[in-house]
């Protein structure tokens, strides 16, 4: 049977290998200990990938969010945030995907 637990491992690889980028961040917008991937999808629009590690179970936050600049992701509060989700496990992951394969018609 196969879990419904992600394998956070195999999605920080894929990040890494679709041209996201890891974020420090110093600011207090993000829990500490987290690490964040981010990727420009259209000009100052961010996809923000949120993993979480301080926890029992993973827990991985997905946002779609507008900054003034790249650098200003993790120093700054997003300027509008257009899409949040919490992704918990496998389902969480495939209703995300769902939602960003919609918003490319």
């Amino acid at each position: 049977m196969k879990s419904k637990y992600m394998d956070c491992q195999k999605i920080v690889k894929t990040l890494k290998h679709t041209d996201f980028v890891k974020v420090s961040h110093t600011g207090k917008c993000f829990e500490d200990g987290a690490a964040i991937y981010a990727k420009e999808i259209r000009e100052n629009i961010f996809l923000l990938f949120i993993i979480l590690k301080d926890i029992d179970i993973e827990n991985i936050q997905a946002l779609i969010a507008h900054f003034d600049c790249f650098s200003s992701i993790g120093l700054k509060e997003p300027e509008q945030i257009m899409f949040y989700l919490s992704i918990k496990d496998k389902n969480d992951l495939h209703y995300f995907e769902q939602y960003l394969r919609a918003s490319h018609n």
